[in-house]
């Protein structure tokens, strides 16, 4: 066979039914973000138990090239909801199309699109599997695949094709749409995008886990906070806490704070008790996801931050002495006073 006439698949339209389980698959992982966050529960009212920007908020602390633009929306409450909404919409639109057959490539795009913010924003969470960047490095994978297939039977795109609606006649419904794409050399395109996208989960999969060479690694397994910021006046001892490893959708619960003398003595301590009855006009949150009292403990939700005042007054302190942060896990943060 000559193989200059040979003709691959992509172009003749077979791979876009032999993806049909993965467009309809991806399709309804986008689709039914929007169907959880919106027609099954409420998850769009920053008043309410489970809103989706306190989710976001848990990207921040390690989040990869976009932490600025987290960190704006979650200082920004209006903006974020504002965002939240968008973004579902744009989660509907894209997952709803992509089921149907519509517009195939160009959902495609935007499943590329989404699953590099996922990828970016939350790659690295995950207990006990790197579940995070799984489900972006493979949105990735997923939409520049569909993008090549397009779709075939079963599809919007094929049923205004087969009715010969003008629109389909042109070039740009090949780019936005199905059928071949118009494109001269499609091995080089695929090839040179196909190594973008590993050397992407390479990149990646090391950043956030070590996972190509030295030691592995999983923020998400304990709880680290970091103290900064402290600062002592006549009456009152402050400092700032920011969660930024642990699990997310679980807090760490501080069932102690103490302040501890150059020899070791506890100068002042804070128990469950006090913690659990922490005056809120003494937490200052910076973030959506908030630090508040619990039933037991002080509640620190991951990519929280907050300035603390504890009033000291009476007491010596100095700066020899230390503050120490104790988790209901046994962990321990210090920090010297300043």
């Amino acid at each position: 066979m000559n193989s200059k006439n040979y003709q691959y698949p992509l172009q003749i339209g077979v791979s876009g039914l032999l993806s049909l389980s993965m467009r309809w698959v991806i399709g309804w992982t986008y689709f039914s973000a929007f169907w959880r966050r919106v027609v099954l529960e409420n998850k769009l009212d920053p008043h309410i138990a489970g809103y989706v920007g306190e989710k976001f908020n848990h990207f921040l602390p390690n989040a990869l090239g976009i932490k600025p633009i987290i960190e704006y929306m979650v200082m920004h409450p209006h903006d974020l909801q504002l965002a939240m909404i968008l973004f579902t919409i744009v989660e509907a639109i894209v997952g709803l199309f992509m089921i149907l057959g519509l517009f195939s490539r160009l959902m495609s795009v935007g499943v590329f699109g989404l699953a590099f913010g996922i990828l970016l924003g939350s790659g690295w969470l995950g207990t006990t599997c790197l579940d995070e960047w799984q489900i972006g490095i493979l949105g990735l994978a997923g939409g520049f695949t569909l993008f090549l297939t397009g779709s075939d039977v079963y599809s919007l795109d094929h049923y205004f094709m087969l009715r010969k609606c003008k629109f389909t006649s042109t070039r740009w419904f090949r780019w936005i749409g199905s059928g071949p794409l118009p494109l001269k050399n499609m091995k080089t395109f695929i090839l040179s995008f196909s190594l973008f996208i590993f050397g992407i989960a390479l990149f990646t999969n090391q950043s956030f886990h070590g996972g190509v060479w030295g030691n592995l690694h999983n923020k998400s397994v304990k709880p680290k906070i970091e103290i900064s910021n402290v600062r002592l006046n006549s009456s009152d001892l402050t400092f700032e806490v920011y969660r930024t490893e642990g699990v997310d959708v679980y807090g760490s619960f501080l069932i102690g704070i103490q302040i501890i003398g150059p020899n070791g003595q506890v100068i002042k301590s804070l128990n469950t008790d006090a913690l659990s009855t922490f005056p809120l006009g003494r937490i200052k949150n910076q973030y959506v996801t908030k630090v508040k009292p619990g039933k037991h403990s002080l509640i620190i939700p991951l990519g929280a931050k907050a300035d603390l005042a504890i009033d000291v007054r009476g007491l010596h302190i100095s700066n020899r002495d230390t503050l120490k942060l104790i988790d209901v896990s046994g962990i321990e943060w210090t920090a010297k006073i300043q």
